[in-house]
């Protein structure tokens, strides 16, 4: 995994909450109960979220989370960076305490590599983003699921 069980959480939520209609809250437990995480720990995760500033919240019985942006501009990296910060991607994947091009640990090279895919991957990609694949993930499915018809009208 490439960012923590908190990110990928609230990847998912936020994915949820970008198939809402515009201006419509959505409480944690339909949240929860819908993308199979617990919902005291969203809860903690989304309120979180909405500190630093990503989600909208409301309290009461139509209350809930509602995104601050459009789904199109909410990039991966701005969810994982409120949550866990990006320090990891940036120290020295062998624990050094001094690691660059001029005085590389042995995985230097191969971690700055994969460093600068994985951050490439989560500047670029947005929530839109994996809501659309998401979408097109179910329309494959739900096709394959439909019975084989014949295409064939019956002779009488």
């Amino acid at each position: 995994m490439i960012y923590s069980r908190s990110s990928e959480y609230a990847i998912r939520a936020f994915m949820h909450l970008a198939q809402a209609p515009d201006g419509k809250y959505v409480m944690v437990k339909q949240i929860a109960e819908q993308e199979n995480i617990p919902a005291h720990f969203l809860a903690k995760i989304l309120q979180q979220s909405a500190r630093k500033g990503r989600l909208r919240s409301s309290k009461g019985p139509t209350g809930g989370f509602a995104l601050r942006k459009p789904a199109s501009e909410i990039p991966l990296v701005h969810i994982v960076e409120a949550l866990d910060g990006l320090a990891d991607y940036e120290r020295c994947v062998s624990g050094l305490a001094e690691c660059t091009d001029d005085a590389p640990c042995a995985m230097h090279e191969v971690w700055k590599d994969l460093r600068s895919r994985i951050m490439d991957y989560l500047e670029r990609t947005t929530i839109a983003d994996l809501v659309r694949a998401l979408e097109e993930k179910r329309k494959v499915l739900d096709q394959a699921r439909r019975p084989a018809t014949a295409g064939v009208a019956q002779r009488t």
